[in-house]
């Protein structure tokens, strides 16, 4: 269980570790096989939050969109978000290149920018390749 400190009225409710089954866009590099199971969306994360922890889908959309927050935010000054067992979600930086347009061929700038890059845990990597 993970304790939330950070709900606005200062309430205190503690989430279960919860086992969701997410999938993610198909990449047209990977075989259509790698990605398995349904998507799951905000209003399927709250509705399963909200009956794992017996709170309102208020508390539960409260508490996830604090948590996405918190870590937008972290990831604009540059933090790193590490949720052990889970995952870290850090920045990273990517050069400037030339690309291509595909419709006309012609070589094109891409600026230099910063990207929110996710880690896979341990836990989660272990959990998401149990039963291959």
């Amino acid at each position: 269980m993970f304790p939330i400190d950070f709900l606005p009225q200062a309430e205190k409710i503690t989430l279960p570790v919860l086992a969701i089954e997410l999938s993610s866009p198909v990449d047209a590099r990977e075989p259509n096989d790698s990605v398995s199971g349904e998507s799951m969306n905000k209003a399927d994360l709250v509705d399963r939050i909200a009956d794992a922890c017996g709170i309102s889908k208020a508390q539960a959309t409260t508490a996830v969109d604090t948590t996405v927050d918190s870590i937008t935010s972290a990831l604009r000054k540059g933090d790193r978000v590490a949720l052990i067992g889970f995952g870290t979600f850090c920045v990273s930086q990517r050069k400037a290149r030339n690309g291509r347009n595909p419709q006309t061929g012609a070589t094109i700038k891409i600026a230099a920018r910063r990207v929110a890059k996710f880690t896979p845990g341990n836990e989660l990597k272990k959990v998401v390749n149990k039963g291959k």
